[in-house]
């Protein structure tokens, strides 16, 4: 249920025409949730139907016109009602991590580099929303609704600088592993994944 809800905040941020909010997703919601083009589309079609928002009359109809929408009471009544209810945080579950606890079991092959190549990624991605945090909050900029958006970007600074040091952190153990596929443990028949040979 949650791009149905994004949507909303988007358009009560600002009335906006499906391209519109595709564009906005791409520059700043999608940070913390993503969609695509035809997802938001379709959303868009079912929060019309819901009677949740509605398109905007047209100064000019033409064919083909983009249209523009806006949330309307029931919209805002249900997003006021999803912030309200309580949710539980979602367990981590990355691939990455998965395939570094069978590099215990399998080798390490080829896990250094996809490393490295994660850490790259990660110091992009964190140059990135602090060129954001530069540009959109400056100080001074704290409104009640500034404070909360800039919190969201925090969240995603904060977890970026954590992956870029874990990775890094990462990186320094593998320079003092020195194991290859060879000497990896042998597994105890029946023991538990914690239970190999020295």
């Amino acid at each position: 249920m949650s791009l149905p809800h994004a949507i909303l905040t988007a358009l009560l941020e600002k009335p906006s025409s499906g391209l519109e909010l595709t564009r906005r997703f791409d520059r700043s919601i999608g940070y913390f949730w993503s969609a695509t083009h035809q997802q938001i589309y379709r959303e868009l079609g079912r929060l019309e139907s819901e009677g949740y928002i509605r398109a905007l009359p047209s100064e000019q109809p033409a064919r083909g016109q983009k249209k523009s929408y806006e949330v309307l009471p029931a919209g805002r009544d249900e997003l006021a009602r999803w912030t309200s209810v309580s949710q539980e945080p979602k367990p981590l579950r990355d691939v990455l991590l998965l395939r570094l606890r069978a590099s215990a079991v399998v080798g390490t092959a080829g896990i250094e580099t996809d490393l490295r190549r994660h850490l790259d990624l990660h110091q992009r991605q964190l140059s990135e929303y602090e060129e954001i945090q530069k540009r959109d909050f400056p100080p001074g900029k704290d409104t009640p609704q500034d404070r909360l958006r800039h919190l969201v970007l925090r969240a995603g600074i904060d977890l970026e600088t954590f992956w870029t040091q874990w990775l890094s952190h990462a990186l320094d153990e593998f320079e003092h592993l020195g194991a290859g596929p060879e000497d990896v443990p042998e597994a105890v028949p029946g023991a538990g994944p914690e239970d190999v040979r020295e």
